[in-house]
């Protein structure tokens, strides 16, 4: 008997050790995860400084890190300042930097097995790993740049290198794998990333099917591409002293028919921003002070890391992304420039057509042209390798076609976007953190070709100007709205906008410069500018703003940024309540209806009225257009602002009648009802939820952990604000970063705030520190000095590295 229990205890023994040290049911080895000396609790321990070593510096580097784990770093070299940056990106965001890239690359496979292929398939098939490899070759011819990249890359390396498994980022203990060798090709495919995020919005397939359905004039319609309300960035009629190059070519009619069942997941239709510059000659102290406000998704860690930069050839702070050299948005000595979104069309789809099945030959201008096949190899976490043929045509990769998406023969569509051509931003950043003067800003822009952006920048000198950025086709009206065909040379792209042609506008007779994301500007500029995702409320506040600030200071900016002014309200409430009956109303319809009727359209987190508004114009666009929704294909519906348009100016329309019902509707009867369905919505949301029905609760603003781990998240924030609001803070997407920076030429003086912490680790206080004093609209003072011995007092930590 004794034998038998000794033989049972010694195989439970084993099937424990093998627990302890497998990974089961996607869990981590329970060993490793639980090992006090390298598992979980390690990553309870804050702020370990001196596991810092920089064993590849060539010269003295003084590193000071400030109360919020802002690094100042102090160099002699510009390569060491880089490789010190590489360096404390992997100190503290090294699990963020490589998941990242995981993704842009198309490896989540790698890391969670099968669920992850279609969204693997779909990065390749964008064609991100295959664009920056392009941009990677070409980042061989410029030296200075490449020599940039190769000292950052060295300085991740190091950190892996010289840093045990206890000190890996816990995501790494809870996913069960180890950090890989950083390279040059990662730090592009990061830019490709943001290309991605930024850049890919189109709708040439959905609008195609709308157009066929719809057709032409009922489409512009519903779909219109500008209305005389904006205020677009440039100002209207502004006059353009240049011949442009013009196309003679007109927009085609007919558009080739397709059947798709599904598209590429979108980019977050809300990633925006809004920035502008103050003319010292409207501002108290006389200076010129510029704003900067990126709306991203709210993530943790943070997709920005703060840093300070120092080296004999510069002195600049701001945010930088972790895995990119350099800083993104900030200032230095001279200038300050931030960025909003350049939405523009820069991705068209072409209709391809083979010669034959195995798709060897493609028809384009009256000749068949050679395909090229490229075989993707997927490697899928316990499962067999995975392996795709993707087809590239000269326009770009053939996205979809019969084998991704369960797209049918028929669909072969090439994806022409701007990302894949090879380009140099970096060298426009490394230029911009040393620029002294406009001319300075103008050169380093001229080396941005996207994703398209709109840089606001101003001066010591007392210079403001705003440029829109990028690489832009030049296109015939209508090219790429809808699909284009393959086949003919006249439907491609036959040249760029020259950077002299950009919009661009410096020292304007307003004094002040702006943009949130607008249109770019009317008509009279004479290249062909599209989008369908403009944004029509937040850029006219914004100018509304700043037409009445005359003295401004540095918290009449601040109140700016933080404005939670709801223009859609103030625009359209009053119309719909004037068409409510209130005959019939019981307690609750009456009090919702008093309190919209007394709101001052402020969307403030203890707002009861922004959570009834917000409910009643879902539900009101949701009603009005519900043909849309018996579709059988992908689509859009009109816009909100169109959408409100269209009740102000159209009272009898087909589409205010439900189509599932036998009584034909009218918009009164749709007006009424949606308050009736917003009515039934909260009461349902209280029973869920609680009777606070503050647009703080309601909107559970949260910034959640990249893998969505809650207990890594911070939820139910203290913050108003909204989509089409300056303080753009919806559920999951807001103010990324908030900048600040006052151009006194005796020393330039910055505030700034994001959304999280420095740290990576969700057990560092560091991690989400910042949050509150973001929500609370509150700010920290930068500490900015070119000489580290005037700020080594207000450092958490302070040493000198030697060679």
């Amino acid at each position: 008997m004794k034998t038998i229990k000794s033989i049972v205890l010694f195989f439970i023994l084993i099937i424990f050790i093998y627990l302890l040290n497998s990974s089961v049911f996607n869990l981590p080895p329970l060993g490793k995860f639980l090992n006090p000396y390298s598992g979980f609790i390690q990553n309870g321990m804050v702020n370990k400084f001196y596991d810092i070593d920089l064993p590849g510096i060539k010269d003295e580097v003084t590193l000071q890190i400030d109360s919020l784990l802002i690094p100042h770093i102090y160099a002699k070299n510009d390569e060491d300042l880089y490789y010190v940056q590489g360096y404390m990106h992997a100190f503290h965001r090294l699990w963020q930097m490589e998941f990242q890239i995981m993704s842009t690359s198309g490896r989540l496979s790698e890391i969670f097995g099968e669920r992850a292929l279609s969204r693997d398939r779909e990065s390749r098939r964008k064609g991100l790993l295959y664009a920056a490899k392009n941009t990677l070759e070409v980042s061989k011819k410029d030296k200075e740049t490449l020599k940039f990249i190769q000292a950052y890359t060295k300085g991740i390396n190091d950190f892996i290198s010289s840093n045990d498994i206890k000190n890996l980022p816990i995501e790494y203990k809870l996913l069960n794998y180890k950090p890989e060798k950083w390279t040059i090709l990662k730090s592009f495919l990061l830019m490709e990333q943001m290309s991605d995020m930024l850049s890919r919005r189109n709708q040439d397939i959905e609008d195609t099917y709308l157009l066929e359905l719809l057709g032409k004039e009922e489409y512009d319609f519903l779909f219109p591409e500008i209305h005389q309300a904006v205020d677009p960035i440039i100002p209207r009629n502004t006059s353009f002293k240049f011949s442009p190059q013009k196309l003679t070519r007109k927009r085609d009619t007919i558009y080739p028919k397709i059947l798709i069942d599904k598209t590429f997941k979108k980019p977050d239709p809300d990633n925006g921003s809004n920035n502008f510059a103050i003319s010292g000659k409207r501002t108290k102290n006389g200076y010129p002070i510029l704003g900067s406000q990126p709306d991203l998704s709210l993530n943790l860690p943070s997709i920005w890391y703060a840093i300070h930069l120092n080296s004999p050839t510069v002195n600049t702070m701001g945010v930088s992304l972790p895995g990119a050299p350099g800083i993104i948005i900030g200032f230095n000595d001279s200038i300050a420039w931030g960025e909003t979104n350049a939405t523009r069309d820069v991705v068209d789809f072409y209709k391809i057509k083979f010669k034959d099945n195995n798709r060897k030959e493609y028809f384009f201008d009256g000749k068949w042209l050679k395909t090229e096949k490229i075989i993707e190899k997927f490697i899928v976490k316990n499962s067999n390798p995975f392996y795709d043929t993707i087809i590239f045509t000269h326009h770009g990769p053939v996205s979809y076609d019969r084998n991704f998406l369960g797209n049918n023969d028929k669909v072969d569509l090439a994806m022409r976007w701007i990302a894949h051509d090879a380009s140099i931003e970096y060298k426009t950043f490394f230029k911009l953190n040393r620029a002294k003067n406009i001319n300075d800003i103008k050169e380093a822009l001229s080396y941005f070709d996207g994703p398209a952006q709109n840089f606001a920048y101003a001066t010591t000198s007392g210079d403001i100007g705003i440029t829109i950025a990028g690489k832009f086709p030049i296109k015939w009206e209508e090219q790429g709205k809808f699909l284009l065909d393959g086949s003919k040379r006249d439907h491609e792209w036959s040249g760029y906008i020259p950077f002299d042609h950009a919009l661009s506008m410096i020292n304007p007779e307003r004094n002040y410069v702006s943009s949130a994301n607008q249109h770019p500007s009317d008509k009279s500029y004479p290249y062909y500018t599209y989008s369908h995702n403009y944004e029509y409320y937040r850029g006219r506040r914004l100018n509304d703003r700043l037409e009445t600030i005359l003295n401004a200071t540095i918290e009449d900016v601040k109140n700016i940024q933080n404005d939670n002014f709801n223009y859609i309200a103030y625009e359209i409430l009053p119309i719909l309540l004037e068409k409510i009956d209130t005959i019939n109303f019981d307690d609750n319809k009456k009090l919702y209806f008093e309190s919209l009727k007394k709101w001052d359209y402020f969307s403030n987190p203890k707002s009861t009225e922004e959570s009834i508004f917000e409910t009643w114009h879902h539900f009101l666009r949701k009603t009005i257009w519900d043909e849309f929704d018996t579709m059988k294909f992908e689509y859009r519906k009109p816009t909100k602002y169109n959408t409100f348009y269209l009740i102000k100016n159209y009272p009898e329309l087909k589409y205010y009648d439900i189509i599932s019902t036998e009584k034909i509707e009218d918009l009164n009867d749709i007006i009424n009802l949606s308050f009736e369905l917003t009515e039934d919505s909260i009461k349902t949301w209280k029973e869920v939820n609680s009777n606070d029905i503050s647009w703080k609760s309601y909107k559970n603003t949260t910034v959640r952990h990249i893998l969505g781990i809650e207990d890594f998240s911070v939820s139910n924030i203290n913050i108003g604000g909204n989509r089409n609001i300056l303080n753009a803070a919806s559920k999951y997407h807001g103010p990324s970063w908030r900048m600040i920076v006052e151009l006194d030429p005796g020393g330039t003086k910055a505030w700034g705030v994001y959304p999280g912490g420095q740290s990576g680790n969700p057990g560092n206080i560091n991690y989400s520190s910042m949050i509150k004093d973001w929500s609370l609209g509150k700010y920290n003072k930068l500490l900015f000095d070119k000489f580290s011995e005037k700020i080594e007092n207000q450092m958490l930590f302070n040493k000198k590295f030697k060679k």
